[in-house]
């Protein structure tokens, strides 16, 4: 038996990072890269490295870039996890599992390292072949908790949900990570939205700008669980912005939601310590008119534009910088 799963990239399109605070959010699929993840049966459980995996540098130099741009982590870590937590979770659930073994193996296309959620993608990959290859069916709503619960749980990384239910639901979605609804059944309320309904979409990303999201997250988890003031009050802002783009996008008023966009990295600024070529990104996108804020935790942004001529400029105001723009695919062709 062989199966194959994919999950794709995605863009914070508004409310991030508020996800991992009872907040609200819009998020939409990324479908220009993927993590793709094949299992098939063989005599014992193996998971087979990738090239992000790589262990051996043609010199120190070759090691310094390799993990400036990839980490010093690659999937095999996260496959395992995986692994340990659906297991888990079927025998917490009462579900027998079969006694036939498997290889692992993976591939991803997702840009490293700036935001675009490649890590929880594959982790979402390997839960799928998972399911199909034991023939154990996890409702949907509960999938991304347990997605999170890879890598908050099993490896000590902050998340939020935003990234795993993009990735369960696809397309575009409103969520409200109510602190009632999280609290009392451990998941919120997912929205599916017509992707029509939105404006254009521009995605870009440094190659240069490569941090992982628990860099750019420390220190504001604390400063939340000490209650302090100013912390929750950008997240109830954060929320507050999600709610009116999706209110906008529902009354087919989408090409008034681009200040809510920019407010939302004005906010963000407010509490975070943002690096000077991350604000660069930003300020070069606006500078073409365009909206514009983080899609993730840094190194890539998302935003609005208004025409091919404005988009024309978007690439115009990168041009000589190692940065890459695009219009997402948000739907299957």
């Amino acid at each position: 038996m062989a199966v194959e799963a994919t999950a794709f990239a995605r863009a914070g399109l508004v409310g991030n990072p508020s996800d991992g605070y009872f907040g609200k959010t819009i998020s939409v699929t990324v479908r220009n890269f993927f993590a793709k993840v094949s299992l098939y049966e063989s005599p014992e459980v193996e998971i087979i490295p990738s090239f992000q995996d790589k262990s051996r540098y043609i010199s120190v130099r070759d090691l310094v870039r390799d993990v400036k741009e990839q980490g010093y982590y690659g999937g095999v870590r996260l496959m395992k996890a995986t692994v340990r937590r659906f297991v888990d979770y079927c025998d917490a659930e009462g579900i027998e599992l079969h006694d036939r073994n498997f290889s692992l193996r993976y591939r991803s296309t997702i840009p490293r390292r700036v935001g675009l959620a490649g890590s929880s993608a594959l982790v979402t990959a390997t839960l799928r072949c998972l399911m199909e290859f034991y023939e154990t069916d996890i409702p949907k709503h509960l999938q991304p908790g347990l997605i999170l619960s890879v890598e908050n749980l099993e490896l000590g990384i902050s998340a939020g949900l935003q990234d795993r239910v993009i990735q369960v639901y696809e397309d575009c979605v409103f969520m409200n990570f109510d602190r009632a609804l999280m609290e009392s059944r451990g998941y919120g309320e997912y929205e599916e939205l017509d992707p029509a309904l939105l404006p254009n979409i521009y995605v870009a990303y440094r190659t240069d700008l490569a941090e992982g999201s628990e860099v750019f997250h420390n220190n504001i988890r604390e400063r939340w669980i000490r209650e302090d003031p100013e912390i929750i009050a950008a997240m109830k802002d954060f929320a507050g912005y999600a709610q009116q783009v999706r209110d906008l996008l529902v009354a087919g008023r989408k090409d008034e939601i681009a200040p809510w966009l920019d407010a939302n990295f004005n906010r963000r600024m407010s509490i975070y310590k943002i690096s000077q070529a991350n604000i660069d990104m930003v300020m070069m996108a606006r500078a073409a008119g365009a909206s514009a804020k983080f899609a993730g935790s840094g190194g890539a942004i998302v935003g609005t534009y208004e025409d091919e001529a404005m988009y024309q400029r978007i690439i115009a105001a990168f041009e000589g910088t190692k940065t890459v723009v695009l219009k997402p695919q948000i739907t299957r062709v």
